[in-house]
């Protein structure tokens, strides 16, 4: 992702390592350009515009037999299909409430598989971007869910995503991890030195 370059990525390690000297939680962050690649919407529209695109135009300018219809709707399909297919197209082509479930499936999955859930005080949390979506998603365990109201990481995850949507997604990241950050030596104070899971960014193929 040519988002997130080296010094994108060591400033984002850097800023979890700052806020984790002062709270015993775990903070992991991940990034995905896609929660999904979308590719059946893209086949999905393709079909449908093949169907109607070359339909209309006969019914509008006539002297279309059989053989040039087809063709035609062939011609529509492939070239259709190559534009919805795009990974940047193909994801404005699905509902809203489909897109955001697709990430936020992901983001509990990520957060069983980077081990957030296995922290010695449960304390663990995941800040969760998918782009794509303009998705943002701070999963935390009940260790940090005890302590901190849901309101605290909504604000976080409101402030984040209009970051996101403006292209501007590393410095939202560092303004979340900050942001959490001061909650969390509040609520979950560091008593002791460790780091149980990695500082780095996770990004996703």
């Amino acid at each position: 992702m040519t988002l997130f370059d080296t010094p994108a990525r060591e400033r984002i390690a850097a800023a979890i390592d700052d806020i984790e000297r002062h709270t015993d939680a775990e903070v992991v962050t991940v990034v995905t350009g896609a929660a999904d690649d979308y590719r059946w919407i893209g086949l999905f529209w393709a079909a449908l515009l093949a169907l109607i695109v070359p339909g209309a135009a006969a019914f509008v300018l006539g002297g279309f037999d059989a053989r040039t219809l087809l063709l035609a709707q062939w011609v529509v399909f492939v070239i259709a299909g190559l534009v919805c297919r795009h990974r940047r197209v193909a994801p404005r082509l699905v509902p809203r409430d489909v897109r955001h479930g697709r990430a936020a499936a992901l983001a509990r999955t990520q957060f069983l598989a980077q081990n957030l859930h296995r922290t010695a005080d449960a304390t663990g949390v995941l800040i969760f971007v998918a782009e794509a979506e303009h998705y943002v998603e701070i999963l935390v365990d009940h260790g940090v869910a005890s302590r901190i109201e849901d309101a605290v990481f909504d604000e976080l995850i409101q402030n984040f995503t209009k970051r996101v949507a403006a292209g501007q997604t590393t410095e939202g990241f560092i303004e979340c991890i900050r942001g959490c950050g001061t909650h969390l030596a509040r609520a979950v104070p560091a008593t002791h030195t460790r780091n149980e899971l990695p500082n780095r960014l996770i990004v996703l193929d």
